[in-house]
């Protein structure tokens, strides 16, 4: 397989000993699978809320509401570290995964999900989603 885009494993790799997983993560075909249905949401916090307050707000009262949201199968929260004399973009970012992009628009459409929404707007001046397919790749 000269014109192979990805590199043949040697002999002694067999499938018998890597297992079929291993031999297409080692060959660069772990991408295969269909990739998983995740929200990232971009919050920046209203003026006259401290970074400290926000973060707690965001791990604690945020968190406990998301949390319930109906078919969430995981829920992340990446908080920004920049300096304190540095404004970001954005304050940090939520991660939401669910089996498919009509779970998110389901659960959002309930009032717990109105809730959710509504917390997040309390808080802040700009909130983006990002509708994604993510693939994740292990070394």
């Amino acid at each position: 397989r000269a014109n192979s885009p990805t590199p043949m494993l040697p002999r002694s790799w067999t499938r018998a000993r890597l297992g079929l997983a291993q031999a297409r993560r080692a060959r660069g075909l772990a991408g295969e699978a269909k990739g998983q249905f995740k929200a990232m949401i971009g919050l920046k916090r209203k003026d006259g809320i401290s970074k400290a307050d926000f973060k707690t707000w965001w791990l604690t009262q945020h968190k406990a509401l998301a949390m319930e949201l109906k078919g969430l199968k995981r829920y992340a929260v990446s908080i920004v570290d920049a300096p304190e004399d540095e404004e970001p973009l954005y304050d940090g970012f939520a991660e939401l995964w669910f089996d498919q992009k009509e779970d998110l628009a389901a659960a959002y459409d309930t009032d717990l999900g109105k809730r959710v929404a509504a917390d997040s707007m309390a808080m802040v001046v700009k909130r983006d989603r990002f509708l994604t397919e993510e693939y994740v790749f292990e070394p």
